[in-house]
């Protein structure tokens, strides 16, 4: 079995006995996964499309779209950088945001709330739902346009939901979804749906959003 399969197999014995995993825990788990993906799966991939694209003699950037139990889309972008097809305007580094600091809370016992995630219908009828809110929510908004989305001028906790420099409080929460634009996922499930269903409405997705237990 490969490492990808034990990790996911590990995360399913933990699901299965009600174990809900924490914030951090799901930040490792995500970066071990992009981990093993960059240094086991895209070798092999490379290794196999390789040899048919010997033959090109032009320099082109291949796009892969897989969604799990899904067939692969593969298209041919005219771009010949993969910079190019994020923007080619210059983006601005995000000044460094002041945020103010508490005392230790007082801990006290509640209820944990069940845990939940996003599932986003698009209008082709397919649908974009990962295996946790915030790789949902990072997804669709790569697939909204990381610039675009920039551009609306969202923020959560004073910070860019796309920003282009890492914060010094919730920079562990922030994921890099393309070269220096980093995304942010410090909020609740219900939070997130609010952004995305600001961003469905400003740039048109046709989306609907769920979100599921």
């Amino acid at each position: 079995m490969s490492r990808l399969s034990d990790l996911y197999k590990a995360m399913e014995t933990l699901r299965n006995e009600g174990l809900s995993l924490n914030e951090d825990l799901e930040r490792q788990v995500s970066e071990l996964e992009e981990d093993i993906i960059k240094k086991e799966i895209l070798p092999v991939v490379t290794e196999t499309i390789e040899p048919a694209l010997k033959q090109v003699q032009r320099d082109l950037v291949l796009v892969v779209d897989y969604h799990p139990g899904m067939p692969i889309s593969v298209s041919l972008s005219r771009k010949t950088n993969i910079t190019q097809l994020i923007d080619a305007k210059k983006l601005e580094a995000d000044p460094e945001v002041e945020h103010k600091e508490f005392g230790p809370r007082k801990s006290r016992s509640s209820k944990i709330a069940p845990k939940t995630g996003l599932c986003i219908y698009r209008k082709d009828g397919t649908i974009l739902q990962e295996h946790d809110a915030a790789t949902t929510f990072t997804s669709a908004i790569v697939e909204a346009g990381l610039v675009r989305v920039r551009e609306l001028g969202l923020k959560f906790c004073r910070v860019n939901i796309v920003a282009t420099t890492k914060d010094k409080k919730y920079g562990h929460t922030q994921r890099e979804a393309a070269p220096g634009l980093y995304v942010l996922t410090h909020s609740s499930t219900k939070d997130k749906k609010k952004m995305l269903d600001k961003i469905n409405a400003a740039l048109k997705m046709g989306w609907k959003i769920e979100i599921v237990k």
